[in-house]
């Protein structure tokens, strides 16, 4: 029998994640982080030209990343570069989640 209460758990350790990705704009930053082929890093005014946000709204949407582990930056003078973050422990959470979730809908359906 599955334990729900630990499945619960998993969901919220996963929620910050998950609202960080739900986003369509801090998806297309995400998109447009993903296209940066050398990881340098981007700054928030070709952010914007990306996105089509403000820079306020960028680093509103960069925070929200940050605090979910999807992103962090380096600084270079008063310069910062924004990339993705390649410690993959969240997406793995999430993937673990998700993957108990199928096994017991699956065992439920049989």
């Amino acid at each position: 029998m599955p334990n729900y209460k630990a499945l619960q758990q998993d969901l919220t350790d996963v929620s910050q994640f998950l609202i960080a990705l739900g986003d369509p704009k801090r998806q297309a930053i995400i998109i447009r982080l993903l296209e940066e082929s050398d990881c340098d890093g981007l700054q928030v005014s070709e952010l914007t030209e990306a996105t089509g946000l403000s820079r306020p709204a960028v680093s509103h949407h960069l925070k929200v990343l940050k605090d979910a582990k999807l992103i962090d930056y380096r600084a270079e003078g008063t310069k910062n570069f924004y990339y993705l973050n390649h410690d993959t422990t969240e997406i793995v959470k999430l993937k673990q989640f998700l993957d108990k979730v199928t096994q017991i809908m699956t065992t439920h359906t049989k």
